[in-house]
């Protein structure tokens, strides 16, 4: 069976359409949704109606996802204290979402455990211990078990970090985080997704990258007119750190 992963859609709805048509055309059974739906992008209402639409995924839920459903007051200063852009993201954000779709981001489930073709399969969006935890591509073995202490499944999914990355434990576990379709922090900023070939209980992995009208999706960014939203544009077309 081939499973498609993604995560980190970020509202940038002309990566994901990118991202979907890539996936049809590598014929894959199923989608698995990490999370971080809507917050700080192009596009965060039609985003979420497009995925609300799509009945046959598998969805957990992200930590700007939980942000955005649970938004007070709280939550906003915390956010701004950290990271001002976003903060200012968050605050526009929620007064295009509406109650509905807030609704269904709140519900959704923070980690979800599966079996396929023999295979346990933990969904978690930062780690199993936090959903905002980062598990990125320089960890050490030791650090990556540590993370995972305690956690039974074969394959543990993650993303939040908006870069790919991959291990193999002295556990026999294997994590793959499976970077982000909408606003990658790589020096590559092309869609990125994760297929996965699953096999009477042994699996093979494939991250594929896809570039998509980057342009298109900045100048839609940039059309939100918040203060900051120039900014979140650029992270589209111009490589930048993780954190802003």
């Amino acid at each position: 069976m081939k499973i498609a992963v993604l995560s980190d859609i970020h509202a940038n709805l002309e990566a994901l359409k990118t991202v979907l048509e890539d996936i049809q055309k590598q014929n894959c059974d199923k989608i698995l949704c990490l999370g971080d739906l809507a917050m700080a992008g192009p596009q965060p209402s039609e985003t979420i109606d497009f995925v609300m639409s799509q009945k046959d995924w598998t969805i957990i839920q992200g930590n700007t996802d939980k942000l955005i459903a649970d938004f007070d007051d709280d939550a906003l200063r915390f956010v701004k204290e950290k990271y001002p852009l976003m903060g200012n993201a968050l605050a526009n954000d929620v007064t295009i979402i509406n109650a509905e779709q807030k609704e269904f981001l709140k519900n959704l489930p923070p980690q979800k455990e599966l079996e396929i073709e023999g295979v346990k399969i933990l969904l978690v969006h930062g780690s199993p211990r936090r959903n905002n935890e980062d598990i990125l591509p320089n960890l050490s073995i030791e650090q990556v078990e540590e993370i995972i202490d305690g956690v039974e499944a074969d394959l543990i999914l993650c993303g939040h970090t908006h870069m790919p990355a991959g291990y193999q434990t002295r556990t026999k576990q294997t994590v793959i985080n499976d970077g982000s379709v909408g606003r990658p922090m790589t020096e590559d900023l092309k869609a990125c997704y994760l297929v996965l070939d699953i096999n009477n209980g042994s699996f093979t992995a494939e991250h594929r990258l896809l570039d998509y009208d980057r342009k298109k999706a900045a100048e839609t960014m940039r059309a939100r007119n918040f203060d900051g939203a120039e900014k979140i544009a650029d992270l589209l077309i111009k490589p930048s750190p993780r954190h802003v």
